[in-house]
């Protein structure tokens, strides 16, 4: 595999960090997928994924959202947003996807995944910029997803709006950070770590609470706009928009708190199902906690990916 970086820049003069994965020279590439991070991690963490996926033959790329990573800067930096935050993670996807075709002569058929985080920037993708070109996108990839939210998230909305208002959008909340996470590790008792419920496996998790960028404490004005991003990718009018025919993968763990222990994430499959897409596909993993890609069959879980995506090129 070949790894290098590259900057591009948004026409808010902001630096994104991108990482690109070729296969080696040899190898024919015959397919783009474009990586979108979870919260509170970074895009380098998707290198073992890049592996398997660069010797089947297909070119990744992955950017470090705005306020994460090296996108930030620093530590310290992460975490930390300008206005209209989840508006904007999502029109900077859009544009790296067209930056990535650039980037290769021949047209190739660009998959994007979204994980977490990522998986509701993609859910929102798909409403604005995969309705407006849907020829630029050949399937969709969730992981560590969840359907709609209930009366919970308008508190949410109300609770973030509040205090940031009260103590600025740069206040790091854990008031906001407890109440979106703090049940997540109840399941997983006795808790030998804050993140057992990210894997199963202790060194994956030990290697995110390791690293710097990772399991930072984010802004009220972060879950502020991720909150209202959340209410708006399952309002009707949005998910109306989604192209029909446009494959889809959804995968998770049957323990993932963040899909309801597999509720959410069924949830989540059948509106897509109802709303006439005609190519849903999905994998559900028994006992797998919210990174699938690092769970303990993490390579069976790197294999059913690769496999579906050859499916789809043909």
């Amino acid at each position: 595999m070949l790894q290098q970086h590259f900057i591009w820049r948004d026409d808010q003069d902001v630096n994104h960090y991108v990482y690109e994965w070729l296969p080696e020279e040899a190898v024919t590439i015959k397919g783009l997928v474009q990586i979108a991070h979870g919260m509170a991690e970074t895009a380098g963490r998707y290198e073992r994924l890049a592996e398997v996926l660069t010797r089947s033959g297909y070119a990744v790329y992955a950017n470090d959202h705005l306020g994460h990573g090296r996108t930030a800067g620093s530590p310290d930096a992460v975490g930390k947003f300008g206005k209209n935050s989840f508006q904007r993670m999502v029109e900077t996807m859009g544009q790296i996807t067209e930056h990535i075709h650039k980037r290769h002569r021949e047209k190739l058929p660009l998959f994007v995944m979204g994980h977490s985080m990522g998986s509701f920037l993609t859910q929102s993708y798909m409403g604005t910029y995969l309705s407006r070109f849907p020829s630029q996108v050949q399937g969709i990839i969730l992981s560590g997803s969840n359907g709609r939210e209930g009366a919970a998230l308008g508190a949410g909305i109300a609770l973030a709006a509040a205090e940031a208002a009260i103590r600025g959008d740069h206040h790091r909340s854990l008031l906001l950070t407890s109440l979106s996470f703090g049940a997540y590790n109840k399941k997983f008792a006795p808790n030998r770590t804050s993140f057992d419920w990210l894997s199963s496996d202790p060194v994956e998790v030990d290697k995110y609470m390791a690293d710097p960028y990772c399991g930072v404490v984010f802004t009220s004005g972060f879950f502020k706009d991720f909150f209202r991003g959340l209410r708006e990718i399952h309002r009707p009018d949005h998910v109306q928009r989604i192209p029909k025919e446009i494959p889809l993968y959804i995968f998770s763990g049957e323990e993932d708190p963040v899909g309801g222990h597999g509720k959410g994430v069924r949830k989540l499959i059948r509106m897509y199902e109802e709303l006439g897409l005609r190519n849903v596909s999905s994998k559900l993993y028994p006992g797998g906690r919210h990174e699938m890609l690092n769970e303990v069959n993490r390579e069976e879980v790197m294999a059913d990916l690769a496999a579906w995506l050859d499916e789809q090129v043909g």
